[in-house]
């Protein structure tokens, strides 16, 4: 066996390796029939050389590992048998895939039936159990029949499955092995079906979806062979498994799986490549057709009306072959299900206005483009809804196509204001509607089938939206009812808990205000305050139900109406008249408003909007703990399922070896599932204890008896040695005299013939000498030439470095002489400045000691001239005031000069001067001490 995994082992040819391995299987060797193919599969000698002989090595080993079940292997041999043939011969590997999905299916049918055999061969189903039996039922829980389906049945199924798998890894995403990634997974979709496997097909389609994404996320790495979505036959196909896919989870009714499927769809759809539109009408036909299957379970009334409304659309352009009854049964299923949406239903946003989260317009965004509709991003109006829905199946005439009791059910929800007799009026035609499904006939070429002569399904969901508009029509007329009188207009054949929950549940949506008084057992409509919706319409329908009584008395009473008219036209005129007179400040009042009520809206807008991001905000953290704590979970379940893989197979691999051991030991074992591990291995290492020390005795004994005879054949064998030594000894005595007189005479012989060569060589002996004279002279001289040459060469060269050495110092010399005088002109430069910078301080200080002298000079001046002014202004101040003049106003207070002149009086002598006299006399602070010092002084 090799001990390598992939191309380790003997690099055989694949015919020898067919012989090697039926020679084996011959002999019993299964085990390393499969090694040897295996290894022949996954040498590199052969992943680019495709051979017949190949085929043939891969049925043969397909043929093994699935006998064997070895999943593994059957994948890594179709890895390296996919790189040997996809360049040369796609259709053999289309070929194996085949051979060995119908030979896996082949095996779990027999295992199928094996099983199904083993459960009919039971004995008699009356008597009891055996105590084994029973135990194992009361442990494990399961049944005889579980049990068998889990050792017989289970192993191939998971093998058929793991096949399905492998095959759709090994051809994902190679633009040459498309038509057979198609094939495998319609294969991989039909076992499902046909075994209702759900479980492996949600896994099935989580991995197409991981190689579609994949393949989108690195679609611009180009490769050799790598799927290009862009080519229009691959996006098709591509397209083709994802409606099969839909099917699929129709038919095993995994409505979760099936709307993945359309997000699916509706996500290739969105990106087809050039040149093509879409899909096919046909598969666009299916697909709406899933979709209302998907929406009726889902309960979604609104996308399920809109469902069959694209159905209806879509086959009716398209499809030529639909007769009369099937666009009747369409169009038919379309209108009732659009009146089976409650006015409040939750996915209609029509009912809740503009208070709808982003989410739920993102939502509804997204089911506006799965059902088909080109949806501007930008425009966040309402996209679809029950009243717009209505207005297209009017616009479009689908109630001229349908039966008339379809019809009534139409006039009567869509009708007049009538709530009193709603219900009764809709009651029989409900009745008729649920035999009118034996009339409807549809054909084959309906998308839906005969399902879609079923209009019953629609009948309590009809009943709902009657009795919730003929409460909210009573919302509007009474404000207190009794329930008696409620319970009467709603012959349905409800309980009134049912009709109870429904009116709760319009309450809960904000569709009406009612509040039941279970005490005195009557109903109360409305609140505090009605909603904008509300007044408009009873303000409308009050204004059309008197127009029509007016139009009724002016019909019968012509003279009144007259006077009415006149006095009407009187009020009108004063009334236009006021209007127009108040016109401005209504207008200023409403701009005012108008004003307030925007920054309220806006206000709230943006507490709303910020509302809204918080929680936002607060979802995605609580989403990213949820994965983290998701990832964390399945983290620490792979971890806690490799650790009991491990134990498991470490805990077969030991039983199996006990299994085999005492197989050898000749004991039989029939089932070792419930045996006792731990007494088994202490019972062998008691077994392998006492057989060891029995072979210790054995070994002892025999040891001694081994030790007597040679003892005893030592004894005998003594005297016949020293017989046999000395024969040996006079033998060898002879055989080494007779060696050496061989020798003497072979040696003589051989100094007789170098005798008689030297007498022959002596006589060339002159010549020989001459010649070598003569070679010794002439390499002499060519020695002696060769070294004058080196001689001379080697002088050449050092005059050579004695030349180069002089002018190198000379370039030192020259180069020193440089920086002397640099240095010299550096340290003159320095000097130079040196001297004019003491030179400019010198200057600057006798500039600056002259102007000091200067200072001084004048402050001396200023203190004289302030000395002598204030000399002046004491002698002044004691010379008596003239008596005669009169004094005027208070002392200190200024007096003009010409009163000055009048009393004779003289001003003062410091302070009646003007500034002009001053300046003339005494200097002025800022020419003193105010004024800023010459530049380059010390002041500063």
């Amino acid at each position: 066996m090799s001990r390598f995994h992939r191309g380790g082992g003997v690099a055989l040819k694949p015919e020898n390796a067919l012989k090697r391995a039926e020679e084996l299987i011959g002999v019993g060797q299964k085990q390393n029939a499969l090694q040897t193919l295996h290894d022949t599969i996954t040498n590199k000698r052969h992943q680019r050389n495709w051979t017949k002989a190949l085929e043939e090595v891969m049925y043969r080993h397909v043929d093994l590992a699935v006998e064997m079940k070895q999943a593994r292997k059957i994948k890594d041999a179709l890895i390296n048998y996919r790189n040997a043939c996809q360049q040369v011969n796609v259709g053999s590997l289309g070929d194996v895939i085949t051979y060995l999905v119908e030979t896996a299916s082949k095996k779990a049918e027999e295992a199928s039936k094996e099983a199904q055999a083993m459960i009919d061969e039971l004995g008699d189903l009356e008597a009891d159990d055996s105590p084994e039996e029973m135990i194992l039922s009361y442990v494990s829980g399961e049944k005889s029949s579980d049990r068998t389906d889990r050792e017989v049945l289970t192993p191939w199924f998971k093998l058929l499955w793991e096949t399905h798998r492998n095959v759709l890894d090994v051809l994902r995403n190679n633009a040459r092995l498309e038509v057979l990634y198609a094939t495998a997974a319609n294969r991989a979709f039909s076992f499902c079906v046909q075994y209702k496997r759900t479980t492996e097909f949600r896994r099935l389609c989580d991995i197409l979806r991981n190689h579609l994404g994949t393949l989108i996320k690195y679609k611009d790495q180009q490769g050799r062979d790598r799927t290009d979505l862009s080519v229009p036959a691959t996006w098709e196909l591509y397209i083709d498994v994802r409606f099969e896919q839909l099917k699929t989870a129709c038919t095993l009714e995994l409505w979760a799986e099936a709307f993945r499927s359309v997000e699916d769809i509706q996500g290739l759809v969105g990106s087809p490549p050039k040149g093509i539109k879409g899909p096919k009408a046909s598969l666009m036909a299916t697909y709406y057709a899933r979709l209302t299957q998907i929406f009726t379970r889902s309960e979604a009334r609104l996308y399920n009306a809109y469902a069959w409304y694209r159905l209806f659309t879509f086959s009716r352009s398209f499809n030529k072959s639909l007769t009369s009854n099937d666009v009747v049964a369409m169009a038919s299923n379309v209108v009732l299900s659009a009146l089976s949406v409650l006015p409040y239903d939750s996915g209609n946003t029509a009912a809740r206005g503009d208070d709808v989260r982003p989410y739920e317009k993102e939502n509804a965004v997204k089911m506006a483009g799965i059902l088909g509709f080109n949806v501007d991003r930008l425009d966040r109006r309402i996209l679809l809804s029950r009243q717009a829905l209505l207005a297209d199946i009017e616009r479009k005439g689908l109630l001229q196509i349908v039966p008339p009791q379809v019809k009534a059910v139409f006039s009567a929800l869509e009708g007049d204001f009538n709530p009193l007799k709603l219900c009764q009026t809709l009651s029989p035609i409900l009745e008729e509607l649920k035999t009118l499904s034996g009339e409807l006939d549809p054909t084959d070429a309906c998308p839906v089938g005969p399902s879609a002569a079923d209009l019953s399904v629609y009948v309590p969901f009809i009943q709902q939206v009657a009795l919730s508009r003929t409460i909210r029509q009573l919302s509007d007329v009474y404000s207190v009812m009794r329930v008696s009188s409620l319970s009467q207009l709603a012959p349905f054949g409800w309980t009134f808990g049912e009709s109870e929950a429904l009116i709760l549940d319009a309450v809960r949506h904000g569709f009406l205000q009612a509040r039941f008084d279970h005490r005195n057992g009557t109903v109360h409509f409305g609140g505090n305050e009605l909603a904008g919706n509300a007044v408009k319409s009873q303000i409308a329908s009050s204004s059309k139900r008197l127009s029509k009584a007016i139009a009724v008395i002016n019909a019968q009473y012509g003279s009144v109406a007259g006077k009415a008219a006149a006095e009407k036209n009187a009020r009108r005129a004063a009334a236009i008249k006021k209007a127009l007179e108040c016109a401005d400040d209504e207008n200023k009042r409403a701009l005012a408003r108008k004003q307030v009520i925007e920054r309220r809206k806006e206000e709230h807008e943006r507490l709303m909007l910020q509302k809204e991001m918080e929680e936002e905000a607060k979802r995605q953290e609580a989403e990213a703990k949820a994965r983290e704590d998701e990832e964390r979970r399945k983290a620490a379940e792979r971890v806690r399922r490799e650790e009991e893989r491990i134990l498991r197979e470490m805990a077969e691999d030991e039983e199996a070896r006990i299994k085999a051991e005492l197989a050898a030991r000749g004991k039989k074992i029939q089932d070792t599932a419930h045996m006792d591990m731990a007494a088994l291995k202490a019972e062998m290492l008691r077994e392998e204890d006492k057989s060891a020390q029995d072979m210790r005795r054995k070994l002892t004994k025999l040891a001694k008896q081994m030790d007597h005879l040679e003892r005893a054949k030592r004894e005998e064998e003594a005297p016949l040695r020293e017989e046999a030594l000395k024969t040996k000894l006079q033998s060898e005595e002879g055989a080494w005299k007779h060696e050496q007189a061989a020798a003497m005479e072979a040696h003589r012989k051989a100094w007789e013939h170098d005798l008689s060569v030297k007498k022959q060589v002596q006589r060339m002996q002159e010549d020989a000498k001459f010649l070598a004279d003569a070679i010794q002279s002439r390499r002499a001289a060519e020695f002696e030439a060769l070294r004058e040459e080196k001689k001379r060469a080697a002088e050449a060269r050092k005059e050579a470095r004695r030349a180069e050495r002089d002018l190198a110092r000379k370039r030192e010399y020259v180069r020193r002489c440089c920086m002397e005088i640099e240095k010299k002109r550096r340290e003159e430069e320095e000097a130079r400045l040196k001297e004019e910078r003491e030179k400019a301080a010198r200057e600057q200080a006798e500039h600056q000691r002259k102007l000091d002298e200067i200072e001084a000079k004048k402050r001396q001046r200023e203190a004289e001239i302030e000395a002598k002014a204030r000399e002046q202004g004491e002698e002044k101040s004691e010379a008596p005031p003239p008596s005669s003049a009169p004094t005027r106003g208070r002392p200190g207070k200024f007096v003009p000069p010409h009163l000055r002149a009048a009393r004779g009086a003289a001003p003062p002598p410091s302070n009646s001067g003007s500034w002009r006299d001053r300046g003339k006399d005494e200097p002025s602070s800022w020419r003193s001490s105010d004024r800023p010092p010459a530049r380059g002084g010390s002041r500063w």
